[in-house]
């Protein structure tokens, strides 16, 4: 007999009433009488479970004493209860025990803290809350795909072994074969690199952009879609040192046509997941962050602010806050700051042209001199989801700059090409995919909306 998924079964209702069906999966929880019990069951096809309903058979006695966790194979009928909670139930006719867990299963029916569940990663997907968690997930990174590849872009896996310093080599993990117990020096006395199996200093990616921009220059679009890493010893609920970023690269695009795609890329993903996952959202907006439809849904009407970061400073300055961090003209906006500034505009807020002694040697250098065409976006409740820039497109300007910063030009030699061969406006953007989730499910630890988080003094499984 072929095993039916629940999904199905809720999806197509109709055609399953009165039907015979084999289904496998996982006991949440078992409630039984002397004569009959009820099984709340998952096959992981829906955030949704099933009831199934069980009584004369011949292992009742073993079926009533399941415990969570325990999987089993159950044959029955499908008896659709419009006036019940649950649109239907199983009526078993038969349910064999594949496994059976004991009280040693972490997980029992009762309400559980997340720093526990963390503890037990490679059972918490289990937990309604990651169910929900990571569907949203799964569904969020598919509408990335379809909104780039539905605008004509291309698709770039960049490389995650690099020799290229785009975030600061301080930030990157190093990639080495050397023999630590047995490293040969140079006759300066230095580690001999030539002897490492890329011949030279090599690193795991923090950012695909400079492999990406050389694409988007040849193809006019581009994305990136993957893992990438960061050394950072933070243990703030929003950094992690292994995490996923989309990275879009665009030609002939300058900071007011990028700040349009990040707009309408946010909008669409927002939308796409209020669709696709509405049972998820309204259990995460019930017992983890109430308001979390509104806020989504607000999102779509609204108008997002364009403001440059002197005038978000004159604000900031001008406001009847005491501020833990004051606010700086030259220097960066702290989480405090965003949040007062997208509750001033009653919105998201793109803040724009930073101060370029805060900001990375290629972006595009303002008239003034003294800004760069760099955005980042604030939205409410989450702070910074998106930060980009027009990349700085002239070669004397970008090699000026680099010295300016002691960039080692010889390493990105390459890339600084790219303004001789070709160059053109162009700009690029990058969103952590953790954050987005974050924002999308109302979850405030990062470390929740990653499957096995990597952060400072944890790297379990």
């Amino acid at each position: 007999m072929k095993i039916e998924d629940i999904k199905n079964i809720y999806d197509k209702l109709q055609e399953y009433d009165d039907k015979e069906i084999c289904i496998n999966g996982w006991v949440k929880s078992v409630r039984a009488s002397k004569d009959f019990g009820f099984i709340d069951f998952t096959d992981g096809t829906c955030f949704k479970s099933a009831q199934i309903v069980f009584s004369k058979l011949d292992n009742f006695e073993q079926i009533a004493k399941l415990n969570a966790g325990s999987t089993i194979i159950c044959k029955g009928k499908v008896k659709l209860t419009p006036q019940n909670k649950q649109p239907f139930e199983i009526v078993a006719s038969d349910i064999s025990v594949f496994c059976a867990t004991d009280s040693e299963y972490p997980l029992q029916k009762k309400r559980h803290s997340v720093e526990f569940l963390r503890e037990i990663a490679y059972l918490r997907p289990r937990a309604n809350l990651f169910q929900a968690v990571f569907r949203i997930r799964s569904v969020a990174a598919m509408a990335i795909h379809e909104y780039f590849q539905g605008k004509g872009y291309l698709y770039v896996n960049t490389p995650l072994i690099t020799t290229t310093d785009c975030e600061g080599s301080d930030q990157m993990f190093k990639v080495t074969t050397l023999n630590f117990n047995n490293l040969l020096k140079d006759k300066d006395g230095n580690v001999d690199m030539k002897q490492d199996l890329f011949g030279k200093q090599a690193y795991i990616t923090g950012s695909g952009q400079l492999h990406g921009e050389a694409f988007a220059l040849a193809f006019n679009k581009i994305y990136t879609f993957g893992p990438t890493f960061r050394t950072e010893n933070s243990n703030t609920k929003t950094h992690a040192n292994e995490f996923w970023m989309i990275e879009p690269e665009i030609a002939f695009c300058d900071l007011d046509g990028l700040m349009d795609i990040e707009e309408d890329m946010l909008k669409f993903i927002v939308k796409y997941v209020l669709e696709k996952c509405k049972q998820e959202l309204e259990f995460l907006n019930t017992f983890v962050s109430n308001g979390l439809l509104d806020k989504l849904n607000k999102l779509l009407s609204s108008n997002f602010t364009r403001i440059d970061h002197k005038d978000v400073i004159d604000i900031l300055k001008k406001a009847d806050v005491k501020w833990e961090f004051e606010p700086v003209y030259g220097g960066d906006i702290a989480k405090e700051h965003e949040k007062y500034i997208t509750e001033y505009f009653n919105g998201p807020v793109f803040v724009k042209n930073w101060p370029k002694d805060i900001k990375a040697y290629y972006m595009k250098l303002n008239e003034d001199g003294q800004t760069v065409a760099a955005v980042d976006l604030e939205v409410p409740g989450a702070g910074e989801l998106m930060g980009g820039s027009q990349r700085e497109e002239n070669y004397d300007k970008i090699l000026k700059r680099c010295k300016e910063m002691n960039v080692d030009t010889k390493a990105i030699d390459w890339y600084l090409n790219l303004r001789k061969f070709g160059s053109c406006i162009h700009s690029g953007f990058g969103m952590g995919f953790e954050r987005l989730v974050m924002y999308l499910t109302g979850v405030e630890n990062i470390r929740d909306v990653i499957p096995f988080p990597r952060t400072p003094q944890n790297c379990l499984y």
